[in-house]
């Protein structure tokens, strides 16, 4: 298989699977999207190119420089002898004769737009652009979910301050306010009155930015200290971990201790739902715990899966290697049948 692999920063999630890829013999195309140029017309040329811009990873202080990976024995580096290819040029010429395109982007404006380029070049791309959307979007996410039947946390939306205090107060308090596009649990606000709720409403609607004039209010569930991640592959989940804290925002990323969950059926069947509902993928699906039940909180497009790997039995980065092979293989087969209907026509 040959891997396109769309990142800003290579993180030990890129690092699980850059080495499990190396030891399977794949080819790996890292593309740093801060230094490569998207053409919007670039689809047909994608086919007839290559870009002169590639060069062949080495092990050394310059190629880890370039990657963010470091040489150790920790970095999942080249010292196995294999090689991957880096570019900084021209996207569409590049990834051209890839088997399978995978977005690791670490900001969201970057995967929304890449994962779109990538697939104008009518390249394979994971996660889709559509899933990318629906996810990065709370909106658009809740949406999807209620949509789907699955249980989530009641929400309001509002554009204005004066209805989003309304959404706010025919809540009660507390009730969470969330920026609307957001990741690691940052700026949301627990509002636990009237007076902390005028004063946030009016913080953020100064702020300037048209997505801080999306109010996205949402009640306040009394979880047991902790929430829940499951990581699903297509639709099925493969692994699962609590995240657990005093604070009442439980991310690993901000200190939440983490231990493997063993999923029941009830907690599977909505983690699958809701991955299915978001449009499937390579999915971080976030569950409450409600005391009868789950509620779903959060589904994640560009999952980071290093906590998990730690918490867990599960070896994380072979089970996803397994899984975008199984999605190369069927795009291959896709490729193969469309050919052999064109011919047959």
């Amino acid at each position: 298989m040959k891997l396109g692999l769309l990142y800003s920063r290579i993180r030990t999630g890129e690092k699980l699977l850059l080495t499990e890829l190396r030891d399977r013999g794949h080819e790996v195309v890292k593309l740093d999207v801060r230094r490569t140029t998207f053409g919007v017309d670039d689809g047909a040329a994608a086919s007839v190119e290559t870009s002169g811009a590639s060069t062949t990873e080495t092990t050394g202080k310059g190629a880890a420089e370039s990657t963010g990976e470091t040489t150790d024995g920790s970095s999942g580096g080249t010292d196995d002898g294999t090689t991957d290819t880096l570019s900084t040029g021209d996207a569409a010429a590049t990834l051209s004769d890839c088997d399978l395109v995978l977005d690791r982007c670490l900001a969201t404006s970057r995967s929304l737009y890449t994962t779109q380029f990538a697939a104008a070049y009518d390249l394979p791309v994971v996660n889709t652009p559509d899933t990318a959307r629906v996810c990065a979007d709370k909106v658009e996410t809740s949406l999807a979910l209620s949509a789907a039947g699955v249980p989530t946390p009641e929400t309001r939306v509002a554009f204005d301050t004066d209805s989003a205090l309304d959404a706010v107060e025919s809540l009660g308090y507390p009730c969470v306010l969330k920026p609307v596009v957001g990741s690691w649990g940052r700026l949301l606000a627990k509002l636990e009155g009237r007076a902390a709720a005028e004063a946030v409403l009016e913080h953020k609607s100064t702020l300037g930015h048209y997505e801080h004039d999306v109010f996205y209010v949402q009640e306040f569930v009394e979880k047991p200290g902790r929430d829940l991640r499951v990581l699903v592959l297509g639709e099925e989940p493969v692994a699962a971990m609590a995240r657990s804290g005093d604070h009442w925002v439980t991310n690993a990323k901000r200190g939440a201790e983490t231990s493997a969950f063993e999923l029941d059926d009830r907690a599977a069947t909505l983690a699958s739902e809701a991955a299915t509902a978001v449009g499937g993928g390579l999915l971080g699906v976030d569950l409450m715990e409600t005391g009868d039940g789950y509620t779903v909180h959060e589904v994640n497009h560009t999952v980071e899966f290093e906590a998990l790997a730690e918490a867990t039995d599960v070896d994380v980065a072979a089970t996803v290697v397994d899984w975008l092979e199984a999605q190369a293989t069927a795009e291959d087969g896709d490729a193969e049948t469309d050919t052999e209907v064109t011919a047959t026509v």
